[in-house]
C-alpha cells in the first residue's frame, strides 16, 4: 500500500476518533464566528473568536442550544443572563450558541421581549463547523446538543455538560461548578462557596 492512501486511511481514522464531544483537557478550537451582541449604540453583529475571554484572561462559559424560536432556550439564555453578574465577578464571560444564523439570532432577540436586553453575545454557528468540531451536532437534525462548556484562561476544557433537548439546565449548578475548580482543591458532593474544602480538611487531619 502506497503511503499517500495509508496517510488517507489514517487521516479519516483520526477523524472518526475526533468525532466525539470534546472533553476535559481538550482546547475550545479555534473559530471566527458572527455574534449578536448588546452595545451602546444597541443590537450589532460582530465578530467573535476563540480567544474573546481567554486574551482578557477570563475564563468562558460556552453554552449551546438547539434552535432559536423555541420554547425552553429562552428560559435558559434568560437565567444565563440574569446571573450574568455573579459570572464576571468569578472571571468568566458567558457565549451562548446555536447553529441558527445571526439574522435569526437578531429578529428573536428584536421580536422577544425577554431577549431584547440581554448582555450575553449570541454566536452563530451557521456552517455548523464549531458544533461538529466540538462533537455536539445532532446527526439527525444537525442542530447542537443542549450542550455547556466551561474553559479556563488556557481555553482548556474543564468541565462538560450535555443534556437532552427536552431538559433545561440548572445556571445555578454551572455557577457552582465553576466555584469548585476555581478553588483548585478537593471539593466534597454537593460542595457550595464558604463550605470546606476536602483538600482543607485533608491538611487539618496531617497537622494533628
Amino acid at each position: 500500500m502506497c503511503n499517500s492512501v495509508k496517510k488517507l486511511i489514517n487521516d479519516q481514522q483520526v477523524q472518526l476518533i475526533q468525532k466525539g464531544i470534546l472533553t476535559i483537557g481538550d482546547k475550545l478550537p479555534n473559530f471566527t464566528k458572527k455574534a449578536v451582541i448588546s452595545s451602546e449604540n444597541g443590537i450589532e453583529i460582530t465578530d467573535i473568536n476563540q480567544n474573546y475571554a481567554s486574551e482578557q484572561g477570563k475564563w468562558t462559559v460556552l453554552f449551546w442550544w438547539p434552535k432559536d424560536f423555541t420554547f425552553v432556550c429562552p428560559t435558559e439564555i434568560i437565567d444565563f443572563n440574569n446571573n450574568n453578574t455573579a459570572f464576571l465577578e468569578r472571571n468568566a464571560l458567558l457565549i451562548g450558541a446555536s447553529t441558527d444564523t445571526e439574522f435569526v439570532h437578531l429578529s428573536w432577540r428584536q421580536n422577544h421581549p425577554d431577549l431584547s436586553n440581554i448582555s450575553i453575545p449570541m454566536l452563530a454557528d451557521t456552517s455548523k463547523s464549531l458544533a461538529e468540531q466540538m462533537g455536539i451536532l445532532d446527526a439527525d437534525e444537525k442542530v447542537a446538543y443542549r450542550a455547556t462548556f466551561i474553559i479556563d484562561p488556557n481555553r482548556t476544557i474543564q468541565w462538560v455538560s450535555v443534556n437532552p433537548m427536552n431538559v433545561g439546565r440548572n445556571v445555578k449548578e454551572v455557577l457552582r461548578v465553576l466555584d469548585a475548580l476555581q478553588t483548585e482543591e478537593l471539593t466534597g458532593c454537593g460542595w457550595t462557596p464558604g463550605q470546606q474544602t476536602v483538600t482543607a480538611l485533608l491538611k487539618q487531619q496531617n497537622a494533628k
